[in-house]
Protein backbone atom coordinates (compact mmCIF):
# COMPACT_ATOMS: atom_id res chain seq x y z
CA UNK A 1 0.00 0.00 0.00
CA UNK A 2 1.62 3.04 -1.00
CA UNK A 3 1.97 6.09 2.21
CA UNK A 4 0.08 8.59 2.52
CA UNK A 5 0.06 11.95 0.72
CA UNK A 6 1.82 14.34 3.20
CA UNK A 7 -0.10 18.02 3.56
CA UNK A 8 3.47 20.04 3.10
CA UNK A 9 4.49 17.90 -0.03
CA UNK A 10 0.80 18.94 -2.21
CA UNK A 11 1.09 21.13 -5.05
CA UNK A 12 -0.64 24.12 -5.43
CA UNK A 13 -2.54 22.86 -8.48
CA UNK A 14 -4.50 20.46 -6.10
CA UNK A 15 -5.43 23.05 -3.48
CA UNK A 16 -8.72 24.44 -5.15
CA UNK A 17 -10.18 20.78 -3.92
CA UNK A 18 -8.84 20.43 -0.73
CA UNK A 19 -10.69 21.37 2.27
CA UNK A 20 -10.78 24.59 4.26
CA UNK A 21 -8.08 23.38 6.90
CA UNK A 22 -5.55 21.50 4.65
CA UNK A 23 -5.39 24.73 2.51
CA UNK A 24 -4.52 27.03 5.93
CA UNK A 25 -2.88 24.45 6.90
CA UNK A 26 -0.74 25.02 3.71
CA UNK A 27 -0.87 28.26 3.73
CA UNK A 28 0.99 28.87 7.24
CA UNK A 29 4.37 26.18 6.58
CA UNK A 30 7.34 27.99 6.51
CA UNK A 31 8.80 28.47 2.56
CA UNK A 32 11.69 26.38 3.17
CA UNK A 33 8.80 23.37 2.71
CA UNK A 34 8.45 24.48 -0.84
CA UNK A 35 11.94 23.94 -1.38
CA UNK A 36 11.76 21.02 -1.04
CA UNK A 37 8.79 20.07 -3.68
CA UNK A 38 10.15 17.71 -6.87
CA UNK A 39 10.78 19.50 -9.73
CA UNK A 40 9.60 18.09 -13.17
CA UNK A 41 11.03 19.02 -15.83
CA UNK A 42 10.24 18.71 -19.58
CA UNK A 43 13.58 18.98 -21.32
CA UNK A 44 15.56 16.02 -22.34
CA UNK A 45 18.06 14.01 -19.89
CA UNK A 46 21.62 14.49 -20.69
CA UNK A 47 23.03 11.59 -22.34
CA UNK A 48 26.05 9.64 -21.20
CA UNK A 49 29.35 9.37 -22.99
CA UNK A 50 28.40 5.50 -24.41
CA UNK A 51 25.01 6.82 -25.48
CA UNK A 52 26.16 9.02 -27.34
CA UNK A 53 29.41 7.32 -29.14
CA UNK A 54 26.49 5.01 -30.18
CA UNK A 55 24.58 7.17 -31.89
CA UNK A 56 27.64 8.87 -33.59
CA UNK A 57 28.28 5.20 -34.56
CA UNK A 58 24.91 4.49 -35.98
CA UNK A 59 24.58 7.87 -38.22
CA UNK A 60 28.22 7.71 -39.57
CA UNK A 61 29.96 3.77 -39.82
CA UNK A 62 27.19 1.51 -38.60
CA UNK A 63 24.69 3.48 -41.36
CA UNK A 64 25.59 1.13 -43.90
CA UNK A 65 24.19 -1.49 -41.90
CA UNK A 66 20.53 -0.23 -41.84
CA UNK A 67 19.80 -1.80 -45.06
CA UNK A 68 20.89 -5.33 -46.46
CA UNK A 69 22.13 -6.00 -49.64
CA UNK A 70 19.88 -8.79 -51.16
CA UNK A 71 22.08 -12.24 -51.22
CA UNK A 72 24.98 -10.84 -49.02
CA UNK A 73 24.79 -11.45 -45.11
CA UNK A 74 24.36 -7.67 -43.40
CA UNK A 75 27.57 -8.80 -40.09
CA UNK A 76 29.48 -6.37 -38.42
CA UNK A 77 32.43 -7.99 -40.19
CA UNK A 78 31.66 -6.76 -43.29
CA UNK A 79 33.01 -3.00 -41.99
CA UNK A 80 36.40 -4.60 -40.57
CA UNK A 81 36.61 -6.05 -44.28
CA UNK A 82 36.02 -2.79 -46.44
CA UNK A 83 32.75 -3.83 -47.42
CA UNK A 84 33.18 -7.36 -48.11
CA UNK A 85 31.17 -9.75 -46.14
CA UNK A 86 33.05 -12.91 -47.51
CA UNK A 87 33.18 -14.80 -43.68
CA UNK A 88 30.45 -16.43 -42.00
CA UNK A 89 31.34 -14.97 -38.47
CA UNK A 90 28.82 -12.51 -37.81
CA UNK A 91 30.28 -11.55 -33.98
CA UNK A 92 33.70 -9.83 -34.21
CA UNK A 93 34.31 -10.84 -31.01
CA UNK A 94 33.64 -14.47 -30.84
CA UNK A 95 35.07 -15.89 -33.64
CA UNK A 96 34.31 -19.39 -32.84
CA UNK A 97 30.36 -18.73 -33.78
CA UNK A 98 29.99 -19.31 -37.19
CA UNK A 99 26.80 -18.48 -39.57
CA UNK A 100 25.61 -22.11 -40.82
CA UNK A 101 24.33 -21.70 -44.34
CA UNK A 102 20.45 -22.88 -45.78
CA UNK A 103 19.38 -25.08 -48.36
CA UNK A 104 18.04 -23.05 -51.61
CA UNK A 105 14.68 -23.13 -52.64
CA UNK A 106 16.37 -24.62 -56.22
CA UNK A 107 18.21 -26.99 -53.52
CA UNK A 108 15.96 -28.35 -52.01
CA UNK A 109 13.28 -29.12 -55.19
CA UNK A 110 16.33 -30.90 -56.75
CA UNK A 111 15.97 -33.25 -53.28
CA UNK A 112 12.42 -33.81 -53.56
CA UNK A 113 12.55 -34.60 -57.27
CA UNK A 114 15.38 -36.93 -56.83
CA UNK A 115 14.00 -38.94 -53.91
CA UNK A 116 10.48 -38.66 -54.61
CA UNK A 117 9.95 -38.62 -58.72
CA UNK A 118 13.52 -40.74 -59.59
CA UNK A 119 13.11 -42.93 -56.95
CA UNK A 120 17.18 -42.48 -56.27
CA UNK A 121 18.03 -43.49 -52.45
CA UNK A 122 18.75 -41.08 -49.49
CA UNK A 123 22.64 -42.59 -49.22
CA UNK A 124 22.90 -42.03 -52.96
CA UNK A 125 21.46 -38.56 -53.04
CA UNK A 126 22.97 -37.94 -50.03
CA UNK A 127 26.58 -38.65 -51.39
CA UNK A 128 25.89 -36.59 -54.71
CA UNK A 129 24.52 -33.53 -53.27
CA UNK A 130 26.99 -33.54 -49.70
CA UNK A 131 23.80 -33.25 -47.57
CA UNK A 132 23.70 -35.41 -44.25
CA UNK A 133 20.38 -37.66 -44.69
CA UNK A 134 18.57 -37.00 -41.64
CA UNK A 135 18.13 -33.38 -43.82
CA UNK A 136 17.42 -34.94 -47.04
CA UNK A 137 14.83 -36.74 -45.19
CA UNK A 138 13.43 -33.95 -43.31
CA UNK A 139 13.03 -31.66 -46.71
CA UNK A 140 11.07 -34.28 -48.59
CA UNK A 141 8.51 -34.29 -45.42
CA UNK A 142 8.94 -30.56 -45.54
CA UNK A 143 8.24 -29.95 -49.51
CA UNK A 144 5.36 -32.78 -49.69
CA UNK A 145 3.51 -30.65 -46.51
CA UNK A 146 4.28 -27.73 -48.66
CA UNK A 147 2.55 -28.83 -51.31
CA UNK A 148 -0.12 -30.55 -49.83
CA UNK A 149 -0.71 -27.13 -48.30
CA UNK A 150 -0.85 -25.88 -51.50
CA UNK A 151 -3.17 -28.09 -52.59
CA UNK A 152 -5.35 -27.56 -49.96
CA UNK A 153 -5.40 -23.50 -50.79
CA UNK A 154 -3.53 -22.83 -47.34
CA UNK A 155 -1.29 -19.68 -47.25
CA UNK A 156 2.40 -20.39 -47.30
CA UNK A 157 4.58 -17.76 -45.06
CA UNK A 158 6.65 -17.16 -48.79
CA UNK A 159 7.73 -13.01 -47.99
CA UNK A 160 9.20 -14.65 -44.71
CA UNK A 161 11.11 -17.14 -46.34
CA UNK A 162 12.44 -15.00 -48.96
CA UNK A 163 13.57 -12.50 -46.69
CA UNK A 164 15.14 -15.29 -44.79
CA UNK A 165 17.13 -16.70 -47.95
CA UNK A 166 18.44 -12.74 -48.77
CA UNK A 167 19.60 -12.33 -45.03
CA UNK A 168 21.82 -15.56 -44.40
CA UNK A 169 24.56 -17.76 -46.28
CA UNK A 170 22.71 -20.10 -48.83
CA UNK A 171 23.78 -23.79 -50.57
CA UNK A 172 22.76 -22.63 -54.24
CA UNK A 173 22.29 -26.00 -56.52
CA UNK A 174 24.81 -26.30 -58.84
CA UNK A 175 24.28 -25.66 -62.95
CA UNK A 176 24.31 -28.32 -65.03
CA UNK A 177 27.79 -29.83 -65.58
CA UNK A 178 29.09 -28.43 -62.65
CA UNK A 179 30.31 -30.36 -59.23
CA UNK A 180 27.46 -29.61 -56.44
CA UNK A 181 29.17 -27.45 -53.33
CA UNK A 182 28.89 -29.80 -50.45
CA UNK A 183 26.69 -28.05 -48.05
CA UNK A 184 27.93 -29.87 -44.49
CA UNK A 185 30.23 -32.96 -43.43
CA UNK A 186 28.17 -36.15 -44.24
CA UNK A 187 30.21 -38.75 -42.52
CA UNK A 188 30.54 -37.10 -38.90
CA UNK A 189 30.02 -39.81 -35.74
CA UNK A 190 29.14 -38.41 -32.44
CA UNK A 191 31.05 -39.67 -29.17
CA UNK A 192 30.18 -43.28 -27.89
CA UNK A 193 29.80 -43.05 -24.60
CA UNK A 194 32.21 -46.62 -24.06
CA UNK A 195 34.87 -44.47 -25.36
CA UNK A 196 35.30 -41.57 -22.54
CA UNK A 197 36.78 -44.38 -19.85
CA UNK A 198 40.78 -44.43 -19.86
CA UNK A 199 41.53 -48.04 -19.64
CA UNK A 200 44.98 -49.22 -19.85
CA UNK A 201 45.64 -52.28 -21.60
CA UNK A 202 48.88 -54.33 -22.11
CA UNK A 203 49.02 -55.78 -25.37
CA UNK A 204 52.24 -57.46 -26.72
CA UNK A 205 54.75 -56.09 -29.32
CA UNK A 206 54.21 -59.10 -31.44
CA UNK A 207 50.83 -58.75 -31.91
CA UNK A 208 48.67 -56.53 -34.27
CA UNK A 209 46.05 -54.18 -31.88
CA UNK A 210 43.97 -51.47 -34.28
CA UNK A 211 40.88 -49.99 -33.89
CA UNK A 212 38.47 -53.33 -34.06
CA UNK A 213 40.34 -54.35 -31.07
CA UNK A 214 40.05 -51.19 -29.60
CA UNK A 215 36.44 -51.72 -29.31
CA UNK A 216 36.57 -54.75 -27.85
CA UNK A 217 38.28 -53.71 -25.37
CA UNK A 218 35.91 -50.84 -24.36
CA UNK A 219 33.15 -52.93 -24.52
CA UNK A 220 35.15 -55.38 -22.10
CA UNK A 221 34.61 -58.50 -24.91
CA UNK A 222 37.15 -60.80 -25.42
CA UNK A 223 39.96 -60.88 -27.62
CA UNK A 224 39.47 -62.27 -31.50
CA UNK A 225 41.50 -65.22 -31.61
CA UNK A 226 44.05 -65.41 -34.58
CA UNK A 227 41.93 -66.67 -37.34
CA UNK A 228 39.48 -63.92 -36.92
CA UNK A 229 42.09 -61.32 -36.63
CA UNK A 230 43.86 -62.88 -39.94
CA UNK A 231 40.92 -62.51 -42.06
CA UNK A 232 40.53 -58.18 -41.14
CA UNK A 233 43.30 -56.66 -42.68
CA UNK A 234 41.90 -53.17 -43.08
CA UNK A 235 38.55 -52.50 -40.28
CA UNK A 236 36.83 -51.82 -43.91
CA UNK A 237 36.80 -55.55 -44.39
CA UNK A 238 34.49 -55.51 -40.74
CA UNK A 239 32.08 -52.91 -42.34
CA UNK A 240 31.91 -54.59 -45.76
CA UNK A 241 31.57 -58.02 -43.49
CA UNK A 242 28.53 -55.57 -41.60
CA UNK A 243 26.97 -55.09 -44.55
CA UNK A 244 26.42 -58.55 -45.85
CA UNK A 245 25.37 -59.58 -42.28
CA UNK A 246 24.61 -57.34 -39.61
CA UNK A 247 24.07 -60.09 -37.20
CA UNK A 248 27.76 -60.49 -37.25
CA UNK A 249 28.24 -58.10 -34.54
CA UNK A 250 28.46 -59.57 -31.09
CA UNK A 251 26.90 -59.38 -27.98
CA UNK A 252 28.43 -58.69 -24.46
CA UNK A 253 26.60 -59.41 -21.17
CA UNK A 254 23.06 -60.96 -19.99
CA UNK A 255 19.28 -60.45 -20.19
CA UNK A 256 18.49 -56.05 -20.34
CA UNK A 257 22.41 -55.01 -19.37
CA UNK A 258 23.22 -57.01 -22.97
CA UNK A 259 24.74 -54.73 -25.68
CA UNK A 260 26.53 -54.36 -29.01
CA UNK A 261 30.69 -54.66 -28.65
CA UNK A 262 31.44 -51.67 -29.85
CA UNK A 263 32.24 -51.54 -33.75
CA UNK A 264 35.00 -49.39 -35.25
CA UNK A 265 34.52 -45.85 -36.84
CA UNK A 266 34.84 -47.89 -40.44
CA UNK A 267 31.21 -49.53 -39.57
CA UNK A 268 29.54 -47.22 -37.59
CA UNK A 269 29.83 -43.92 -39.87
CA UNK A 270 26.70 -43.13 -42.07
CA UNK A 271 28.73 -44.17 -45.32
CA UNK A 272 31.53 -46.47 -44.97
CA UNK A 273 31.23 -47.26 -48.78
CA UNK A 274 33.41 -44.14 -49.25
CA UNK A 275 36.41 -45.23 -47.48
CA UNK A 276 36.92 -47.83 -49.88
CA UNK A 277 36.06 -45.40 -52.88
CA UNK A 278 38.81 -43.49 -51.77
CA UNK A 279 41.13 -46.23 -51.03
CA UNK A 280 40.31 -47.46 -54.30
CA UNK A 281 41.54 -43.59 -55.85
CA UNK A 282 44.77 -44.19 -53.88
CA UNK A 283 45.17 -47.85 -55.56
CA UNK A 284 43.95 -46.88 -59.17
CA UNK A 285 44.93 -43.01 -59.15
CA UNK A 286 44.57 -43.23 -63.35
CA UNK A 287 41.65 -44.91 -63.93
CA UNK A 288 38.16 -43.21 -63.05
CA UNK A 289 36.21 -44.97 -64.59
CA UNK A 290 36.79 -48.38 -62.86
CA UNK A 291 37.04 -46.74 -59.81
CA UNK A 292 33.43 -45.32 -60.44
CA UNK A 293 32.14 -48.16 -61.61
CA UNK A 294 33.40 -50.24 -58.82
CA UNK A 295 31.77 -47.23 -56.57
CA UNK A 296 28.51 -47.56 -57.95
CA UNK A 297 28.55 -51.59 -57.66
CA UNK A 298 28.86 -51.17 -53.75
CA UNK A 299 26.17 -48.72 -53.33
CA UNK A 300 23.99 -51.08 -55.74
CA UNK A 301 24.69 -53.67 -53.62
CA UNK A 302 24.45 -52.11 -50.61
CA UNK A 303 20.78 -50.87 -51.60
CA UNK A 304 19.51 -54.28 -52.84
CA UNK A 305 20.41 -55.97 -49.51
CA UNK A 306 19.16 -53.15 -47.04
CA UNK A 307 15.61 -53.44 -49.52
CA UNK A 308 15.95 -57.66 -48.70
CA UNK A 309 15.91 -56.93 -45.08
CA UNK A 310 12.77 -54.14 -45.19
CA UNK A 311 10.63 -56.92 -47.30
CA UNK A 312 11.99 -59.61 -44.73
CA UNK A 313 10.90 -57.10 -42.12
CA UNK A 314 7.31 -56.28 -43.61
CA UNK A 315 6.76 -60.19 -44.09
CA UNK A 316 7.13 -61.26 -40.94
CA UNK A 317 5.12 -58.28 -39.73
CA UNK A 318 2.20 -59.28 -41.99
CA UNK A 319 2.57 -63.07 -40.94
CA UNK A 320 2.14 -62.29 -37.38
CA UNK A 321 -1.17 -60.47 -37.53
CA UNK A 322 -4.53 -60.15 -39.04
CA UNK A 323 -5.93 -57.45 -40.67
CA UNK A 324 -9.59 -56.76 -40.49
CA UNK A 325 -11.28 -54.44 -42.57
CA UNK A 326 -15.22 -53.26 -41.62
CA UNK A 327 -17.57 -52.48 -44.58
CA UNK A 328 -18.76 -49.34 -43.58
CA UNK A 329 -15.59 -48.12 -41.06
CA UNK A 330 -13.01 -45.96 -41.68
CA UNK A 331 -10.72 -47.84 -39.22
CA UNK A 332 -8.31 -51.37 -39.71
CA UNK A 333 -8.07 -53.57 -36.96
CA UNK A 334 -5.00 -55.34 -37.12
CA UNK A 335 -5.17 -58.28 -34.74
CA UNK A 336 -1.53 -60.07 -33.48
CA UNK A 337 -1.22 -62.96 -31.11
CA UNK A 338 0.95 -62.81 -27.90
CA UNK A 339 2.96 -65.12 -26.58
CA UNK A 340 3.82 -64.16 -23.05
CA UNK A 341 6.97 -65.65 -22.94
CA UNK A 342 10.71 -64.37 -21.22
CA UNK A 343 11.99 -62.92 -24.91
CA UNK A 344 8.73 -61.65 -25.86
CA UNK A 345 7.98 -59.57 -21.96
CA UNK A 346 10.89 -60.08 -20.11
CA UNK A 347 11.37 -61.14 -16.71
CA UNK A 348 8.93 -59.13 -15.15
CA UNK A 349 6.42 -58.67 -17.88
CA UNK A 350 7.28 -55.33 -18.54
CA UNK A 351 9.51 -55.12 -21.14
CA UNK A 352 9.19 -51.97 -23.45
CA UNK A 353 8.36 -54.02 -26.75
CA UNK A 354 5.46 -56.06 -24.90
CA UNK A 355 2.26 -55.86 -25.80
CA UNK A 356 -0.30 -54.19 -23.76
CA UNK A 357 2.44 -52.57 -21.35
CA UNK A 358 0.57 -49.47 -21.72
CA UNK A 359 -2.71 -50.94 -21.27
CA UNK A 360 -3.01 -54.54 -19.52
CA UNK A 361 0.33 -54.37 -17.39
CA UNK A 362 -0.72 -51.92 -13.80
CA UNK A 363 2.59 -49.63 -13.18
CA UNK A 364 4.82 -49.94 -10.24
CA UNK A 365 5.25 -46.78 -9.64
CA UNK A 366 3.79 -46.27 -6.27
CA UNK A 367 5.34 -49.22 -5.10
CA UNK A 368 7.72 -49.09 -2.16
CA UNK A 369 11.20 -49.90 -2.20
CA UNK A 370 11.30 -49.32 -6.14
CA UNK A 371 14.31 -47.37 -7.80
CA UNK A 372 12.50 -45.20 -9.79
CA UNK A 373 15.24 -42.75 -10.93
CA UNK A 374 17.29 -44.29 -14.40
CA UNK A 375 20.34 -46.50 -12.76
CA UNK A 376 22.60 -46.34 -15.85
CA UNK A 377 22.44 -45.08 -20.01
CA UNK A 378 22.10 -47.24 -23.09
CA UNK A 379 24.76 -46.48 -25.71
Amino acid sequence: MPPRVQTGRVSNTLLPYLTTTSSSTTSSLPSSSSQCLRQFSATTASQTKLRRQMFEWLSTAGAGLKHHVPGETNYLTRLKQGGHDDSNRPFPNNPNFISESILSEGLREEIYKRVVTQKQSLRAVSVELGIDMKRIAAVVRLVELEKRQRSQGKPLALPYARAIHEMVPVTPLADKGERQQYHESINDLPAHPLTGTQIFYPVPESRSFNRVEAGRVFSGAPALTHEEAAEIHHPYDLAQKVIEDPKSIGWVGKGEKARQILQPADVRIPHPHMIGLERDRIAHPNERHTVQHRHAERLARQESLEQEARQRAQARRDASQTTVSPTDSRFDYRIQDTKFTKETTGANGRAPWAVGRRYGVPHNDRTRGTVKIPTRVDA
